[in-house]
């Protein structure tokens, strides 16, 4: 068995494969003659009955001897191929790194070569400025680049030359891109120190876009301004471009002609070599310009000029108009808006049909605009604003009538106008509501039918019941009465928002009558008693005509039941002519005392001095009823003409009967003191 083991661990403890096959397979075959023994020992002792005690033992040491050589054998095996494997493993390990290696390094010399390949067709194409693939050139340079920078296990210190070089023929390529741009768009602006204040200003300005040169010329190619701006977008400077380009665009040539009624867009075109857009002034006598005229100027000068395909690379394509329509869109319908639409809104609602016309120009602009792709979706804020005419109808309305209304409660009080019991208001006729002519006819019978059966009373009313006293008005007041009714008249035919805006409107127009005129009219209103009793009747004029006002137009206003439409504000107009009118005739009473005051209690008249003293209140006083008469004779109307005078001279005499008593009071107390005595 030992020399068995000592062959199985020859040749320096190294077991070749075919070797300890054999070993095994000998082994195999003790285990079996082993087996066949041990059988048949078995069979001689538990069979055949045979004691074989001898024999067992030997064959027992045999199979100890057998097992320790397998287990020497099994350990020779673990130790000897264990060991064998982690050389294998540890070599193969630093193979596969020397391949790795190997492989970087490759990749790295395949990237140069990359590198090197796309610079020299980048310069090659610039040369013959072909700039699409110079710019796709670059950008393969530069994704070379770029894996070259992710290669961590070492930083060469090539790769920052060559992401250098990479910038320096970027900007480079951006360079002649941008001179390329200049010579195919070029711009003729005004001079930098010229305000740009009127129309004249902006007469020389001119673009001329060259589409490439012409076709006998072979050194440029054709149309290459595609090429130009298709290699800005491969560069992603297409957007920096387009925005300068459209910001000079709309400054100088789109916001002139639609701000300048007088300016026109002037197109000239050249063969092979394209177009000349310059602006010329023509003879107008409009204010602001008419929206058909606009759209028709910003379509010449947008038309077919900016149309040209560029290929961006991402998975969609665009056009130079749909990025200058992305770009300059939102600016220039805010434009059209404040300087034209806004003006074409009509000043009253009988022209408001008129403004279809208007509407379908607008709608007609767009479907041009997005045939050219300067748009896409649908109806834009221009179009909303057309369409929405009601609402700004009614908001440029209201604001008009608000600024009207101010402007006459700050005007002068002083010219006035005779009012009598006869003056009415003039409304409008308005349509009847019903609108049905048989329901017309149904109610003239019954109206008919009630006038032969009623019977007319004995006592008639006076024609002149509920009819104001003839008095004088400002004439502002009376024009803001009538600006009232010409504005409720609007709600005729009008939308339900709008005619509830406007209705309001001329509450509001009362409301800031209540704010403005007593405080801007403070001062006159105490100094001069003739403003202070046209307030008066100003205030009730207003209230009179309040109390109806609302009722004549109730029919056409799309009001709930229970609105109290100008009813509420009578009142307090007419605690405002009372309270002004009040407090003038409190000056007045002030001023009369205070002459009074002056006459020395009137004692002593057999004095010159105090009889003068007094002799002159009494006539400043009799002065001051007089002038008061004269003003407010005119102005007011009788009764309250006959109180004011009446209270006031009650108030002197008053004071002049209590001094006199006083002075009676006071020789009393003499005569009885010296009686006394």
């Amino acid at each position: 068995m030992s020399s068995f083991v000592t062959e199985v661990l020859a040749s320096s403890g190294k077991l070749e494969k075919d070797d300890l096959a054999c070993k095994i397979s000998k082994l195999s075959r003790k285990v079996e003659e082993t087996k066949e023994e041990v059988t048949d020992m078995i069979n001689k002792k538990y069979v055949e009955f045979m004691p074989s005690m001898e024999g067992a033992e030997e064959l027992l040491d045999q199979v100890e001897s057998v097992s320790k050589d397998i287990d020497l054998l099994k350990s020779c095996i673990e130790n000897e191929v264990q060991q064998n494997l982690h050389d294998a493993v540890t070599e193969y390990a630093k193979l596969k790194q020397q391949l790795e290696k190997n492989t970087a390094v490759i990749d790295l010399l395949q990237h140069l070569q990359e590198f090197d390949t796309a610079i020299e067709e980048y310069h090659r194409a610039l040369q013959e400025k072909n700039f699409v693939v110079a710019a796709k050139q670059h950008g393969k340079a530069r994704a070379s680049v770029d894996a070259l920078k992710a290669w961590k296990d070492t930083e060469l210190p090539l790769v920052h030359a060559l992401s250098s070089e990479i910038t320096i023929q970027r900007e480079n390529l951006i360079y002649h891109l941008g001179e390329e741009w200049q010579k195919l768009a070029v711009w003729k602006l005004p001079s930098t120190k010229t305000e740009l204040t009127s129309e004249k200003s902006f007469l020389k300005t001119a673009l001329h876009l060259n589409r490439g040169g012409s076709k006998g010329d072979e050194s440029v190619p054709h149309a290459l301004l595609p090429s130009i701006l298709q290699a800005l977008s491969i560069q992603g400077e297409l957007h920096k471009k387009i925005k300068l380009f459209g910001q000079v665009l709309f400054k100088y040539m789109l916001k002139p002609l639609i701000l300048y009624p007088s300016l026109v867009v002037e197109v000239s075109s050249q063969p092979e070599q394209g177009a000349v857009l310059s602006l010329q002034c023509t003879e107008t006598k409009a204010e602001h310009p008419d929206p058909s005229q606009v759209y028709t100027k910003v379509l010449t000068v947008e038309n077919p000029q900016f149309s040209l395909p560029i290929s961006v690379p991402k998975p969609n394509t665009k056009t130079l108009s749909e990025i200058l329509g992305d770009l300059i869109w939102e600016e220039m319908s805010e434009c059209i808006i404040r300087e034209c639409l806004v003006h074409s809104i009509p000043a009253n609602s009988s022209q408001l049909a008129e403004y279809s016309e208007v509407i379908k120009q607008t709608e007609d602009f767009e479907s041009s605009l997005k045939e050219m792709g300067y748009l896409a979706g649908d109806s834009t804020d221009l179009l909303k604003y057309a369409r929405n005419i009601n609402c700004h109808f009614a908001s440029k309305k209201c604001q008009d009538v608000i600024v009207a209304a101010r402007k006459l409660m700050t005007s002068e009080m002083h010219n006035t106008v005779k009012i009598t019991p006869e003056y009415k208001l003039s409304i409008p006729k308005l349509p009847n509501p019903s609108g049905g002519e048989k329901e017309r006819k149904e109610s003239s019978k019954k109206s008919a039918h009630y006038d032969q059966q009623s019977l007319e009373n004995e006592k008639q009313l006076s024609p002149n019941t509920l009819c104001l006293p003839m008095c004088r008005i400002s004439e502002s007041v009376q024009q803001l009465m009538e600006l009232a009714i010409q504005t409720l008249s609007e709600v005729v035919g009008s939308s339900p928002q709008c005619a509830v805006q406007l209705f309001y409107t001329v509450r509001n127009i009362f409301h800031l009558f209540f704010d403005v005129v007593p405080t801007y009219h403070k001062d006159n209103f105490l100094k001069l008693p003739h403003l202070a009793a046209i307030q008066h009747n100003n205030c009730m004029f207003i209230a009179h005509h309040l109390l109806t006002l609302g009722f004549q137009f109730k029919p056409h206003l799309p009001l709930k039941d229970g609105v109290a439409y100008f009813v509420d504000l009578v009142p307090g107009f007419r605690r405002l002519g009372a309270r002004c009118f009040v407090a003038q005739m409190n000056v007045q009473k002030a001023e009369m005392l205070e002459r009074l005051s002056t006459a020395r209690n009137f004692s002593n008249l057999d004095d010159e001095d105090n009889y003068s003293v007094a002799s002159k209140a009494i006539r400043q006083v009799i002065h001051q009823l007089r002038r008061l008469g004269k003003v407010w004779q005119d102005v007011l109307p009788v009764n309250i003409y006959c109180k004011a005078i009446g209270t006031l001279l009650n108030t002197a005499i008053s004071e002049l009967i209590n001094k006199i008593m006083m002075l009676e009071f006071l020789i009393l107390i003499l005569i009885i003191f010296f009686n006394v005595k």
